[in-house]
């Protein structure tokens, strides 16, 4: 993949890789480093710091002051709320730094929404269509679909793919989606 030419970087960005599809955005201030891969049709705001490893699916929208590391996977469709930071090293010193061999990868499954200044500690996957909500501090792999809040996280709710909270019945009355359990978490029945 090489930067298409429809992609737009701002003239205060920094764009340092080639690996941009079509229609991407990146706004003011936003600094892309080399190696990183970004899908197209992504928005990448203000002051957001990709770095090279990290892989953007597609129609993610990455929003104001947020960090992406080496190693970090984002799936297509998944929006990252302002201030959301993703790590990869789980054990930083400064004294005694690791190699990027020993950082540990994170995944964030299509779909997902993680909430405004939540952290999601490295080495887990955010299932797909999952909430992450505000401030939350994610330190264990969350299931698809559940909402989950709090430090560190717990789940309160499954939810839609709509993003309202789902009942018993797993049946949305918003959009008429329903789902079934299954061990990744929920599974949509009729997309």
């Amino acid at each position: 993949m090489s930067r298409h030419p429809s992609v737009f970087v701002h003239e205060t960005a920094l764009c340092e890789s080639d690996q941009i599809a079509a229609g991407t955005r990146i706004w003011a201030f936003a600094h892309v480093m080399k190696g990183a891969k970004i899908g197209k049709d992504c928005n990448i705001c203000d002051h957001a710091f990709i770095e090279g490893g990290a892989v953007i699916g597609d129609r993610v929208i990455i929003k104001n002051n947020v960090m992406v590391w080496d190693k970090v996977t984002v799936e297509d469709d998944v929006f990252l709320g302002p201030n959301a930071v993703l790590t990869n090293d789980f054990i930083p010193r400064a004294a005694f730094k690791n190699p990027p061999e020993k950082f540990l990868p994170t995944r964030i499954c299509s779909g997902a929404s993680i909430g405004a200044n939540a952290t999601i500690v490295c080495g887990v996957t955010i299932g797909s269509g999952a909430f992450i909500g505000a401030g939350t501090v994610v330190i264990h792999n969350v299931p698809a679909y559940a909402m989950v809040v709090g430090n560190p996280a717990r789940q309160i709710a499954w939810i839609c793919a709509c993003g309202e909270k789902l009942p018993e019945s797993l049946h949305c009355s918003a959009c008429e989606r329903g789902y079934e359990r299954v061990d990744t978490g929920l599974r949509l029945l009729n997309a």
